[in-house]
């Protein structure tokens, strides 16, 4: 089989941390036969738009742009896509474009995408109803697929390595928040419930500016490192539609933080396999970081039993298959064909 990866989001290098979940189960799918040509700005060129601060941030200061992106995207897939079997697009409006790839296409969608589209509903129904299958990476995302009109959405969750071994945590205890330093991910809220911790930031973002010591993004050895140090993985976002940091750092078996909100509520089970306090509740976070800081009983049992809950969910093994039976759903005779 071969199958054509259309993506806005890829890694330009090892250590590139765009889109690292899409090359990473686009690897593991090349290992179980699959072969797979990658379309990607590399290929098509993104006008500016796919670079640092993503394509919606961009689209506001280029909004020109946004057709020459699509007419480019057009273009790479059709041709890519001449003697390939399937398109699996990732993200809404990848999409979009694999409607018009001339073969079958899924579309991963994998949260952001999803609350842009509620802004062009007309258009996200229609790509989103073309699909021959839906994947969304969380059952809240699913929900919200079914309101865009996806008429039966599987959930697939991001795949996650399970480390087979992992450091003790640093002393004196360190706080760790890796992602994206934006609004959306709660990294203002984290700065107000963080005075006079250790808080360690991998990250890099609009907000970079409030974050003066902030790391950057990191590589993803260094960022393993980094899960293993901490005492506690704080998740803070406002919004999220699968939070695949939160579930790297239970794979370590780090004890974590997390909003109730979108993916996070499935990851993490309240007092079971973490712990959950309202979005934008700075005093609400504070007092579940010290709660844990204070209990290291807690702390290691509620890391493990999320490494259990992520390891049973997220496992390669188990993406892999779950993805595989989508393609080949997707390529069963279609009526419309």
């Amino acid at each position: 089989m071969k199958v054509v990866v259309l993506t806005t989001s890829y890694p330009r290098h090892d250590d590139d941390p765009s889109g690292r979940f899409v090359a990473e189960a686009v690897e593991r799918l090349r290992e179980r036969g699959i072969a797979i040509d990658v379309v990607s700005p590399a290929v098509f060129g993104s006008f500016g738009l796919a670079e640092a601060g993503g394509i919606a941030n961009n689209l506001r200061r280029k909004p020109w742009a946004a057709p020459l992106l699509v007419a480019a995207m057009t273009r790479a897939v059709r041709k890519a896509a001449r003697d390939a079997e399937l398109v699996h697009a990732h993200w809404l409006p990848s999409g979009a474009v694999a409607a018009f790839s001339g073969k079958p296409f899924v579309v991963t969608l994998h949260g952001t995408d999803v609350a842009l589209a509620r802004h062009a509903r007309p258009l996200a129904r229609a790509a989103l109803r073309r699909a021959r299958e839906v994947i969304a990476v969380s059952d809240s995302l699913a929900g919200e697929a079914r309101e865009l009109g996806a008429s039966s959405p599987r959930v697939i969750p991001n795949g996650v390595e399970i480390p087979t071994t992992s450091e003790p945590e640093a002393t004196p205890p360190e706080v760790l928040f890796a992602g994206r330093l934006s609004e959306e991910k709660g990294i203002e809220d984290l700065l107000a419930a963080a005075a006079g911790l250790r808080l360690v930031v991998a990250g890099d973002g609009p907000l970079r500016a409030k974050v003066p010591d902030a790391l950057g993004f990191v590589s993803r050895d260094e960022l393993a490192r980094h899960y293993d140090r901490a005492a506690v993985f704080v998740c803070p976002s406002r919004r999220e539609g699968f939070g695949l940091a939160c579930a790297e750092a239970m794979a370590h078996g780090r004890a974590v933080v997390a909003s109730a909100v979108g993916g996070l509520t499935e990851l993490v089970e309240h007092e079971v396999t973490g712990l959950l306090v309202p979005p934008r509740d700075p005093l609400a976070l504070r007092a579940a970081i010290d709660r844990l800081l204070a209990d290291s009983d807690l702390r290691a049992q509620l890391g493990a039993e999320g490494r259990r809950r992520v390891a049973r969910t997220c496992g390669w093994d188990r993406v892999i298959d779950a993805t595989l039976e989508i393609y080949e759903r997707a390529l069963r005779p279609h009526v419309s064909d």
